[in-house]
């Protein structure tokens, strides 16, 4: 019953609330994760989980007994880390999680570099819009993530990656996004696909309009960078996104974008450590690795 994969089985599961979307999000087969569910459930001897229409639900048990393995499965893997680090070499697991639109140009480099250097860290990436980041850093779902702030959203420790602008994005063609810059006021009445709430990002937008004297008009809302982008492809609705997120659609040529100014937008990619986490070997190679593919004046604090 003590077997930690069978209980990280059973956070993962607190977190995610239905067997469907976890086998869904790790590419497991339902059935397999429902008879593993069921075994530590019989070994416990009662119900971990209530079921119900929508999902999963914690029982009175599951809700008691949840603390105690997510600070048993720490402290094992902290064990572990301690004795394989001992021979100064970096070995373990680091869960990243990555917004979509660094993939391509950042994080697929860094693994290449990562696996050649570093071939005992096992990298388990997540991709997720920055409006989903902050509960999977703080639900340690992720140990680290690089993600998009506004300059004066950098907490301590936050590694600057790339500073970006903010595009509004919107089909070939299109009058608004002709010119090469396009003024904040422009977007007053314009139908918007944006993220979902809770989202820091649709916070910072809103508060901006409400200074210039009118509200947005979110006629979409997604957390999805591929249906922002197909929105505004597709004349939907018009998108605002940074440069990374704009390829190869722009290139090809099936979308039209206008840096946003007056006033700017201006972002920051940067990596982000989880709160509480003590970085050890196989952290900071996952680190150095992103870091060396960030553009040199980020390296250099610029």
């Amino acid at each position: 019953m003590m077997r930690p994969t069978a209980w990280q089985l059973f956070l993962d599961l607190a977190e995610e609330g239905s067997l469907s979307r976890l086998a869904l999000r790790q590419e497991r087969a339902q059935p397999q994760l429902s008879r593993q569910l069921a075994e530590l459930e019989a070994a416990c001897g009662t119900p971990l989980f209530l079921r119900h229409a929508r999902g999963l639900q914690l029982s009175e048990y599951g809700q008691w007994v949840l603390p105690l393995v997510r600070a048993w499965l720490a402290q094992t893997q902290a064990l572990q880390n301690e004795m394989r680090h001992g021979l100064g070499v970096a070995v373990g697991e680091v869960r990243l999680g990555v917004i979509p639109s660094a993939v391509r140009p950042l994080i697929m480099p860094a693994l290449a570099a990562l696996r050649e250097q570093h071939p005992l860290v096992r990298l388990t990436v997540t991709e997720a819009l920055d409006s989903q980041m902050d509960h999977s850093l703080q639900s340690a779902r992720v140990d680290m993530a690089v993600r998009y702030v506004h300059p004066a959203g950098v907490r301590p420790g936050d590694q600057v990656l790339q500073s970006v602008g903010t595009y509004l994005v919107g089909p070939p063609g299109d009058a608004l996004t002709r010119r090469k810059t396009v003024a904040f006021t422009r977007l007053q009445g314009l139908s918007l696909v944006l993220p979902c709430r809770p989202s820091a990002w649709r916070d910072t937008l809103d508060d901006l309009a409400q200074q210039q004297g009118f509200a947005l008009n979110v006629a979409l809302e997604a957390d999805s960078l591929l249906v922002q982008k197909e929105s505004a492809m597709q004349g939907v609705a018009h998108t605002l996104l940074g440069p990374l997120a704009l390829e190869p659609e722009r290139s090809h040529g099936r979308l039209q974008v206008a840096l946003l100014v007056e006033p700017a937008l201006p972002r920051l990619i940067v990596l982000t450590m989880r709160p509480g986490l003590t970085p050890n070997l196989a952290h900071q190679a996952v680190a150095d690795a992103i870091m060396a593919k960030a553009p040199p004046s980020a390296r250099q604090g610029g």
